[in-house]
């Protein structure tokens, strides 16, 4: 919990730097390669919005019209991108401006609460993998009956 909190005050410190001083573009490049480096080091996963606003690249914090542009793209007719380029660098990122698309993240089968336990079986069509036989029941029924000696002698005769 303490790196967590260490990661969102370096994220802070460098929104920080650069609203004082926008040509302190160092010093927030900084305080992002270390959140960076810490995150990497004790393997934690950081919110996609976070990753979202630093350049992949150079580890700059992408603030639009400070450290990088952004445009709205068309690729074809259905679909609208937004095009985060960095001034840095000129590392460009690409999103998505679909209204329904989610990230996997925000998406309920995501949460940890909605995973199916070890010991449960998944059903399609029912809530939360519950199925109305148990798993025994299941097992029992898909395997056929265990060869005896009365049905190893019938096979041979």
């Amino acid at each position: 919990m303490e790196a967590f909190h260490r990661l969102n005050y370096l994220y802070q410190a460098a929104h920080c730097v650069l609203a004082q001083n926008p040509d302190n573009v160092e010093l927030a490049r900084f305080y992002c390669h270390t959140e960076r480096t810490i995150s990497r080091r004790l393997v934690l996963r950081q919110d996609p919005s976070v990753k979202r606003t630093v350049c992949k690249k150079c580890c700059s914090l992408l603030i639009p019209g400070v450290t990088a542009t952004v445009r709205q793209r068309k690729c074809n007719r259905r679909q609208r991108l937004t095009v985060v380029r960095c001034l840095s660098c000129g590392q460009t990122k690409r999103f998505r401006n679909d209204p329904e698309y989610q990230l996997w993240v925000e998406r309920p089968e995501a949460l940890l609460q909605n995973q199916p336990k070890p010991g449960e079986t998944l059903c399609p069509g029912t809530a939360r993998g519950s199925c109305p036989k148990q798993s025994s029941e299941l097992n029992s029924e898909a395997r056929p009956p265990a060869p005896g000696p009365s049905t190893a002698t019938q096979a041979l005769s």
